[in-house]
């Protein structure tokens, strides 16, 4: 019961804070776009750190166009992954969540990738429906913040993710063969 008063605090909290933003600075241009998606992050990492969901289900699965990430790379995650470092997200993030060698650091760095995918896709899509009515209202051209930091926020983390749960999950099946555990039906 707790757990959901939490999300529900979250969820309202939210909307409270994006309705006073709304109110004070409008829905145009890049202090909106970037308020919006950070305030967005805060939340649904409070909802997703609360509901700790086991996120099985066959949409976090790789898709046979997503067969080694080549997909990915014509639409420039390579490029991105390098803007990641250049920024100094990697060592941030390797700080917070430091990468081990061994079989349980690796499932649950799966796992991370999974919970962050459903995160930014759930804020893409919120962000996206701004994105629709400011640019039905306001025209184009006043959406394009919204439209650039949801890709650069959003979408290509969720590339990242699908382009690196594969190559982990391949990674987490071989160490399970080395310590000659059996794969479970999620990696099969």
């Amino acid at each position: 019961m707790r757990k959901y008063l939490i999300i529900l605090l979250d969820i309202v909290v939210t909307i409270v804070i994006i309705y006073f933003f709304v109110s004070w600075i409008g829905v145009k241009g890049f202090l909106f776009a970037w308020v919006l998606n950070f305030t967005l992050m805060t939340s649904v990492f409070v909802f997703t750190e609360t509901l700790k969901a086991p996120l099985q289900t066959h949409y976090f699965r790789e898709k046979p166009w997503e067969r080694k990430g080549k997909t990915y790379e014509r639409l420039g995650i390579n490029l991105f992954r390098k803007l990641l470092v250049l920024l100094g997200w990697e060592k941030l993030n390797k700080k917070d969540n430091p990468v081990e060698k061994n079989l349980k650091a690796l499932t649950h760095l799966e796992y991370r990738t999974r919970q962050s995918e459903l995160g930014h896709l759930i804020i893409f899509i919120i962000v996206l429906a701004f994105n629709i009515y400011v640019a039905v209202q306001f025209g184009i051209g006043e959406s394009l913040w919204l439209l650039v930091l949801n890709i650069l926020l959003n979408l290509y983390p969720i590339f990242l993710q699908r382009y690196n749960r594969p190559r982990l999950q391949r990674v987490i099946a071989l160490s399970k063969r080395r310590e000659g555990k059996e794969a479970t039906t999620w990696e099969k």
